[in-house]
């Protein structure tokens, strides 16, 4: 997908998106090229795809807040964590696409943190702080929580538990991911009311969205065991 076509989705998905934030993903391309002969964070044969399957991919999130505005209200002034962030996917477009929230970056491995801080940098992205760490060693709370094929929810769920005040919001897919997530709400206990999930491709077509989906679970509504 070229810049354009990216745009052109972007712009019908997010009337707000500013020339600023379209000046910020257009950088993102030239960014992720010029690091990934450096450091491999995006295969090589998909660094072609970086707009469709990492960029729009991440704003999966943002556009599943769409559907929920009072959810949508408090993640884009909140305090969001993003667990095993790689080279900075998903929260490096959405701290482009939500100025005002304040991200913090977080993986274990260090030389995927350094891309991820050099592309928010030379983006001029005053709202992400990059941390190379666990999860579990951060010690402290965060308003949401957002993470991209990390690990499965049973794995997952541990390391976040108790640390966001809103929502976990992780992007998943694969055919087994209800047999997942029926044992993840059956080890911890997770009322059938926390979990929620919107297919991407409700959103975009392309084939390589079907079976992904944006999986909600509600800080609100869990429970404890």
């Amino acid at each position: 997908m070229e810049l354009n076509a990216f745009l052109s989705v972007a712009r019908g998905a997010f009337p707000f998106l500013t020339p600023e934030m379209e000046a910020q993903f257009a950088a993102l391309d030239g960014l992720y090229r010029e690091w990934n002969a450096k450091i491999n964070v995006i295969s090589r044969k998909d660094i072609d795809a970086l707009y469709e399957h990492h960029v729009l991919h991440s704003l999966a999130i943002a556009r599943y807040l769409m559907l929920r505005p009072a959810l949508r209200e408090a993640f884009q002034r909140g305090e969001i964590l993003d667990l095993g962030t790689g080279g900075g996917f998903p929260g490096i477009p959405l701290a482009i696409l939500f100025p005002e929230a304040r991200f913090t970056l977080c993986d274990s491995i260090g030389k995927k943190i350094l891309v991820a801080e050099a592309v928010a940098k030379s983006l001029g992205l005053k709202n992400v702080t990059t941390v190379n760490a666990r999860a579990e060693s951060l010690g402290r709370r965060f308003d949401f929580v957002v993470s991209r094929a990390v690990a499965s929810l049973e794995d997952l769920y541990p390391w976040v538990k108790g640390r966001f005040r809103y929502s976990l919001l992780l992007l998943k897919g694969g055919e087994s991911l209800a047999e997942e997530t029926a044992r993840a709400q059956a080890r911890y206990r997770l009322s059938s009311d926390a979990l929620s999930s919107w297919p991407v491709d409700a959103w975009l077509s392309d084939a390589w969205f079907s079976g992904k989906v944006v999986l909600e679970v509600s800080a609100g509504l869990t429970q404890s065991p």
